[in-house]
């Protein structure tokens, strides 16, 4: 009964539940019918709003192309309006300007044609001025009395004189200015130089006197026949002079070395007692060394009282030579070291090299050394020594120049002239003949005779001054100024003497009238 039941509750669970599967897919598919005919019709909606809004769409654009178009055919015209405008602009440009020019020819052409004919009339007139400007110069001419020529060289002689006296002023003016500073400096690098540096100044002679202890000896020195005498002068060169002066042999000779040998070699042979030719001949050589030992040494010496090292030993020994060499009785090695002392202040006073200045001073006079034994002027000699044994160029250069035989490179070679000047013109540094001191006279009178406008010449200080007495008619004030300045110059370049000569030039003006 159960089992029935349950079977039957089954059954008409299956039955109700097909029935409600049935009811539902009918109701379903109701639904569906009726949302599909709802989607249709929204479709249907749909296209027909999406139709109309593209219709819409499509005469909008149309509208709008339509208007752009017209916009666009508005603008175009607009420029091209403007473009025509513009070209109507430039059109009434140009053609005003092509008027303008077609004006300015026009007027050119009658330019043109006025000073073709302005041309003619010139000519005309310049030939008339030409005719008439003759006329005038031959008036002038007619009534100066000189022609043309004569006036030009008149207004160029009226030129030259004021330019020359200008000039002339010129130069006194700036030389005056020049020569106050110059001067003072000069006098006080210079005064100052020769009070820090003193030296003895000794005439040197031409024979030397050698003391005998006896009479009797002057015979032993003659020897027998005078061999003696004659081997002695003829080993040594010199000159014994054996006369009446009591105990005393003079020896003669221009070469100081060689007088100094015989004079070592006689007071040798005196002390010994022998004498004879061989024991003549020993002494000799052993004076011989000996003065060349002497030499090396004083050169030794002199190199040593300057301050001056690293010279060449070659160098050394001429120097020491110098010892045995005058000028104007000068004794050289004693000049030499004066100038390097005073090269080596001044270059102190104007700060430049010292040890270089007293270098080029110690050796300017090197030549003099071997001038007796090489041809040459004992300047060129020296520097010929000097680039030898591997002098510096400096030294070179002033020793090249210190007399002036070239240009000084150098304030050193400056400082050496100096120098120079001042040690051979000190007082009793130098000596000189008659017939020197004669001679400095006349060639300074007859240098300033040279010149044109000099009435006379007088030298006068012991040749120191010169003074020249003009023509008043042929030398003018200005002229006064530059013919000193040439004389000096001509002075300068043609002797040689130390320290200074002053030229005067001296013209006098006379007012003469007479009373009637």
């Amino acid at each position: 009964m159960n089992a029935m039941t349950f079977v039957i509750c089954i059954v008409v669970a299956l039955i109700a539940a097909a029935i409600s599967w049935v009811a539902a897919t009918a109701y379903r598919k109701n639904v569906a019918e009726k949302t599909i005919g709802s989607a249709e019709e929204k479709a249907r909606d749909i296209i027909d709003d999406a139709l109309k809004v593209a219709e819409t769409k499509k005469r909008e654009a149309l509208l709008e192309a339509k208007e752009e178009s017209m916009n666009r055919k508005n603008e175009l015209d607009k420029e091209t309006r403007e473009r025509r405008a513009e070209l109507q602009k430039y059109e009434r440009r140009v053609l005003a300007k092509e008027e303008a020019i077609e004006k300015k020819s026009d007027a050119l052409e009658r330019r043109e044609s006025n000073l073709a004919s302005r041309e003619e009339e010139l000519k005309i007139k310049s030939v008339e001025i030409e005719e008439i400007h003759e006329k005038k110069v031959q008036e002038l001419e007619r009534i100066s009395g000189l022609t043309s020529e004569q006036a030009k060289d008149y207004l160029l002689k009226t030129v030259e004189d004021e330019v020359k006296s200008d000039t002339a002023r010129l130069y006194k003016e700036l030389e005056s200015k020049a020569k106050e500073d110059a001067n003072k400096k000069a006098k006080e690098y210079v005064a100052t130089a020769i009070q820090r540096c003193a030296a003895d100044h000794v005439a040197e002679a031409t024979i030397s006197v050698v003391q005998l202890p006896s009479d009797e000896m002057k015979g032993r020195i003659i020897g027998r026949e005078g061999r003696n005498i004659r081997t002695l002068e003829t080993m040594t060169g010199v000159d014994l002079i054996i006369d009446d002066t009591p105990e005393a042999v003079i020896l003669s000779s221009f070469d100081p070395i060689r007088r100094e040998v015989a004079r070592i070699a006689l007071e040798k042979l005196i002390v010994d007692g022998r004498i004879h030719p061989a024991r003549i001949e020993e002494m000799v050589e052993k004076a011989q060394k000996e003065v060349e030992t002497m030499i090396r040494e004083e050169g030794e010496a002199a190199a040593l009282e300057v301050g001056v090292h690293g010279i060449h030993p070659e160098l050394i020994r001429l120097l020491g030579r110098m010892k045995f060499r005058t000028s104007y009785g000068q004794n050289a090695l004693k000049h030499s070291i004066e100038v390097a002392q005073l090269s080596g202040l001044l270059a102190g006073e104007i700060g430049v090299d010292i040890r270089m200045a007293k270098r080029a001073g110690l050796l300017h006079d090197i030549g003099k050394s071997i001038d007796h034994e090489i041809e040459g002027s004992h300047v060129q000699i020296g520097a010929d020594l000097c680039k030898k044994y591997k002098e510096s160029t400096t030294v070179i250069n002033a020793v090249e120049s210190h007399h002036g035989d070239v240009e000084p490179e150098t304030l050193i070679a400056c400082i050496v002239q100096a120098a120079d000047t001042i040690s051979a013109a000190r007082p009793g540094a130098r000596r000189e003949t008659l017939e020197t001191y004669t001679n400095r006279l006349k060639q300074l009178e007859d240098i300033s005779n040279s010149f044109k406008g000099v009435d006379k010449s007088f030298a006068i200080q012991a040749g120191r001054e010169i003074r020249i007495m003009v023509v008043p008619e042929k030398v003018s004030d200005a002229d006064m100024v530059l013919m000193a300045r040439d004389i000096s110059k001509q002075i300068e370049a043609e002797m040689e003497y130390p320290g200074q000569i002053k030229v005067s030039v001296i013209r006098e003006s006379r007012a003469v009238d007479y009373a009637k």
